[in-house]
């Protein structure tokens, strides 16, 4: 009997040119921090045009990101060779890095990748291995979530990286504006 080999599936992605509005800045002197907290750490945060994608992100910033780290953005569009559509997605891009180094002071990398977003998100923090994945949540209830499927849930059981689903404001948390 031969077994067979789950054949990798690969994915199509574009790496987003941010603008120029984020200054270049030199890598922070920690004179008193050593090992990974000197070097940063990398922060993968699944971002999507919606509300509950940007209370994640903002909550990330405030709650999570340290002066050093690097946050990766990761934005699943259904074809990244349809312009129209990957500059509506690299403008968000632009946008959220302006705000991280606003924010945080963190350097931003950002990638808009094409796929079933679950799949391209736990592919990006295979390769990445980032300290945590940040995602927000739609708010289904459990019988929508497994009827339709649910991105954050097919991350937060497949992905090897630790996994942050920040639910929506409507869930009570106030801390982020």
């Amino acid at each position: 009997m031969e077994t067979l080999k789950e054949d990798e599936e690969e994915y199509s992605w574009r790496e987003v040119k941010l603008a120029n509005l984020i200054p270049v800045v030199a890598e922070p002197e920690l004179e008193r921090e050593t090992g990974e907290r000197r070097r940063g750490r990398d922060i993968l945060i699944a971002v999507d045009h919606g509300p509950n994608s940007k209370h994640a992100f903002d909550w990330a910033l405030i709650h999570l990101c340290r002066l050093a780290d690097t946050v990766h953005l990761i934005h699943a569009v259904s074809s990244v060779k349809n312009e129209v559509l990957y500059e509506t997605s690299q403008r968000l891009m632009e946008e959220l890095a302006v705000e991280a180094f606003q924010v945080a002071m963190v350097r931003t990398v950002a990638r808009i990748a094409e796929g079933d977003p679950g799949k391209v998100i736990c592919k990006e923090a295979e390769r990445l291995k980032p300290a945590a994945l940040v995602m927000g949540t739609r708010g289904r209830g459990i019988i929508q979530s497994v009827l339709q499927g649910s991105v954050s849930e097919h991350c937060f059981h497949n992905c090897k990286a630790p996994v942050i689903i920040v639910p929506g404001k409507e869930h009570g948390d106030e801390s982020v504006t």
